[in-house]
């Protein structure tokens, strides 16, 4: 009896410890204090550097980082660039390397990176999870090579200019002109390997103008090159509208009921201001996004007929006006008009006077029953307050093809065409484009310049 209440005793044990070391193994399992995750390091395999600017290396781990190292191997010496030990535990770790000041791998093309990462995790019998990442890293000291061979002799306010460059680097990474106001635009390549052309566009509230190829390589090497214009101002138009009842009560109120009924409780000022700026805001952003794309294939030419999209059209409205909008004589709103409104008959058919894809064709706000056409290059033109369509998005279009009538839908008093054109999403005067004078001087005849040039 003794000996079996012993063996149930031996047995309540076993089990007991057996419990105690299933409980401490799914602990140890589940605990964040073992967790078995490596570090993760976020380092390219291969690495262009120009040995001014650091390598960015960034470190993540859930426990924390504990250790860290980076050390640079030439093939015969290895240095060490930097090495961290953290007293408080980093998620995240950040590495800005730099080349060391030593003499260290002089004239070497090639070396190799190493990264080490230990986190605080109590796995590995405490020793926690360790990685190491390797770069190839290679040299490149080189600028990339920019040459301007081509550009319009001005630009006007508003207005657009041409520019044809060569751009050259085994390692390019970006390439586009950079202007004082902040906007990009984009080249397109042109006629022969290496030799690109672009469009540029002078906003109408931009005070002056300047614009620069930049060209940046993998390494970071930049070159930037000034592109010479001469500037020619402009000034626009600015008008002060009184706003009348019958304008609120009739064509503001109608614009909200049809494409904003959520706004009907909005009294007559504040629904003018939603739909002048708010509204205006939101079609401006539609337009913006369709005609910012630029061809990435390569052209060997590019050739419009002046613009001339209603028959008879008579100008009632300038481009680049500044509105500014009174109601009993208190300000209430402004805005610009960027565009050329163009009036006939009724129901006028609009043409296009150049080959094109309709790549915009539906309601838009302001702009009522609104068609954009690409034309390459960056190029685009826009027609407002259709009254219907008579293409869709996707279609190709020829010249002299009709595409729609014009109407009164929209932000439209009465019938007629608002016209516009864009160079890379920013509004342009469309005079110049309706110029057969200026599209052979600014664009045309620095084309055919260019080319002479590259075939030398």
């Amino acid at each position: 009896m003794k000996q079996q209440r012993k063996s149930s005793i031996a047995a309540y044990a076993l089990g007991f410890i057996f419990l105690v070391l299933v409980g401490g193994l799914t602990y140890v399992y589940n605990s964040n204090l073992f967790e078995r995750e490596a570090p993760k390091i976020a380092l390219a395999k291969e690495i262009d550097w120009n040995l001014k600017d650091p390598i960015k290396v960034q470190i993540e781990d859930n426990s924390g980082i504990r250790f860290v190292r980076a050390s640079l191997f030439d093939g015969e010496k290895s240095v060490v660039l930097e090495t961290k030990e953290f007293k408080t535990a980093e998620k995240v770790v950040d590495l800005n390397l730099t080349f060391p000041k030593t003499g260290f791998g002089a004239n070497k093309k090639a070396f190799e990176l190493t990264v080490e990462a230990t986190d605080v995790s109590k796995w590995n019998f405490f020793a926690g999870n360790s990685v190491s990442e390797k770069s190839i890293v290679k040299v490149d000291t080189k600028r990339p090579e920019v040459n301007v061979i081509g550009s319009s002799y001005k630009i006007m306010r508003g207005g657009v200019a041409t520019v044809i460059f060569k751009a050259q680097d085994e390692a390019m990474k970006s390439l586009y002109i950079e202007t004082n106001f902040g906007k990009k635009f984009y080249p397109t390549p042109f006629y022969k390997d290496g030799y690109y052309i672009s469009l540029v566009a002078w906003p109408t509230h931009i005070e002056s103008f300047s614009a620069s190829v930049v060209a940046i390589d993998r390494a970071g090497n930049l070159t930037k090159a000034h592109i010479p214009y001469f500037l020619q101002d402009k000034k626009y138009k600015t008008s002060t509208i009184a706003l009348e009842d019958r304008f609120l009560d009739g064509k503001i109120a109608d614009l909200i009921s049809e494409v904003a009924p959520e706004r009907s409780s909005l009294n007559k000022i504040e629904k003018f201001k939603f739909v002048n700026e708010d509204m205006r805001k939101g079609n401006e952003a539609n337009i913006l996004k369709v005609t910012s794309d630029v061809p990435k294939e390569l052209v060997s030419g590019f050739y419009l007929k002046a613009f001339y999209p209603l028959r008879n059209g008579k100008v009632v409205a300038s481009f680049g006006d500044h509105r500014f909008y009174e109601y009993d004589k208190q300000p209430t709103s402004e805005s610009y008009h960027l565009g050329l409104d163009l009036a006939s008959n009724a129901q006028a058919t609009m043409l296009t006077s150049n080959d094109g894809v309709v790549v915009f064709a539906r309601e838009n706000g302001i702009y009522g029953n609104n068609i954009i056409i690409s034309h390459g290059l960056g190029v685009y033109s826009l027609y407002g307050h259709c009254s219907s369509f008579m293409v869709k998005e996707g279609d190709v279009v020829k010249a002299g093809e009709p595409i729609a009538k014009t109407g009164m839908t929209g932000l439209a008093l009465g019938d007629h065409l608002h016209f516009g054109m864009f160079v890379q999403g920013v509004d342009v005067r469309p005079e110049e484009w309706m110029d057969e004078v200026w599209l052979k001087e600014s664009v045309f005849n620095v084309i055919e310049s260019a080319k002479k040039i590259m075939d030398r």
